[in-house]
């Protein structure tokens, strides 16, 4: 059983209202998702797209309810930007981020993503880095992760379907090629194995660098439908490739020994990104929470 003193759990707002597909959860407000996560028990969240935007305001609505900010999405674009422009938008949301008390920031770089293409088959059509761009790559994730630092913060690298960095293979190239003193690893249960990577091998090799977890689930029928008909990201996720631990065919219980035995302290976030109007996410949510104190103890 995992250590409560050294875990803070929380949920995404992500199940709630979809950043990508506004349309998934539109009528669900910011306040009626923030209680909810907090009536489910959890005690923190990442920052969606309906956040208030001035620190005040968001940091007032999050303490009536005993929530914090655990950690905030990045999309960078070193491959394809100038780094003085990623850089600047780095900043401001460090400074956001130590302002609402955060001290996490994931990173996901979305130069040549496919994850928010609509019309494109996700295991078809990913990207693949050549030499000169991973060193570029690799070279402007480890000059973020010092900046990160000045604010006090971790920089975490999200692995992610559709993207860059997505295999097993690409995670191991990237730990390899980055500043181990600056540059940490956001593990996704999900998104390994959506990808048909061995999620616990990855947790084993890095779970000394691990910073951030996302508890993300899946549906292996689903994920075979995106496969076979050559369907996006994007329209997987309305299918319902996703969903939260405990009702998908991840066994997170040596997930959680694992993590225990490495004595990692921080947060653990479910994340599920599905349909609201088909899986209510304050059920989904409840039993999620439910699953890890049953199977983590906290």
């Amino acid at each position: 059983m995992m250590d409560s003193k050294k875990i803070k759990l929380g949920i995404a707002p992500i199940g709630w209202t979809n950043d990508d597909m506004p349309d998934l959860g539109g009528e669900i407000t910011f306040e009626q998702c923030v209680s909810e996560m907090a009536l489910a028990g959890y005690s923190g969240c990442e920052i969606g797209n309906k956040y208030p935007k001035d620190v005040g305001e968001l940091l007032a609505k999050l303490e009536i309810r005993g929530l914090q900010i655990a950690n905030r999405w990045f999309s960078s674009f070193i491959l394809t930007s100038s780094f003085e422009d990623v850089e600047k938008d780095f900043r401001e949301n460090c400074e956001f981020l130590r302002a609402v008390g955060a001290e996490r920031i994931g990173v996901s770089e979305q130069s040549h993503s496919i994850q928010g293409q609509v019309g494109t088959p996700v295991f078809e059509k990913k990207y693949v880095m050549d030499d000169g761009e991973w060193k570029k790559f690799s070279d402007g994730l480890s000059r973020l992760g010092k900046i990160a630092r000045e604010y006090g913060i971790t920089m975490t690298y999200h692995h992610h379907m559709g993207t860059v960095v997505q295999t097993e293979s690409e995670i191991d190239k990237m730990m390899e090629t980055t500043d181990s003193e600056n540059v940490f690893l956001l593990y996704d249960t999900g998104h390994l194995a959506y990808c048909g990577e061995d999620y616990i091998s990855v947790l084993k090799k890095y779970v000394k660098r691990i910073k951030h977890v996302h508890l993300k689930d899946i549906r292996p029928e689903i994920i075979k439908k995106v496969k076979d008909e050559r369907l996006s990201f994007l329209a997987g996720v309305r299918l319902g490739a996703f969903t939260v631990p405990g009702d998908g065919a991840i066994d997170f219980k040596p997930v959680f020994d694992i993590l225990d035995a490495a004595g990692y302290e921080g947060w653990m976030l479910v994340e599920a990104e599905q349909d609201p109007a088909v899986a209510n996410p304050f059920k989904y949510a409840k039993s999620a929470r439910k699953y890890i104190a049953d199977t983590a103890g906290i």
